[in-house]
């Protein structure tokens, strides 16, 4: 279960990026990289990214729990 946590956090790093870019700079980084925001690899990203940070909201006790008995 770790990789997953590492995986949505991975992917929230990301998607906090680039609403950061959009923010300040009206640049959507995710299109630039993958062909406009309605190409189907953009889409994919930002799915993942809605997928990660659910994932993330749902189990966040779980994750703190995981992660504080592996640093012990």
């Amino acid at each position: 279960m770790k990789q997953l946590d590492v995986i949505a956090a991975v992917l929230l790093v990301v998607g906090g990026l680039n609403w950061g870019l959009w923010g300040m700079f009206e640049f959507d980084l995710v299109a630039t990289l993958f062909g406009g925001n309605t190409s189907l690899l953009a889409k994919v990203v930002y799915s993942l990214v809605g997928f990660a940070a659910v994932y993330q909201a749902a189990s966040v006790g779980a994750i703190q729990r995981r992660w504080r008995l592996a640093s012990a």
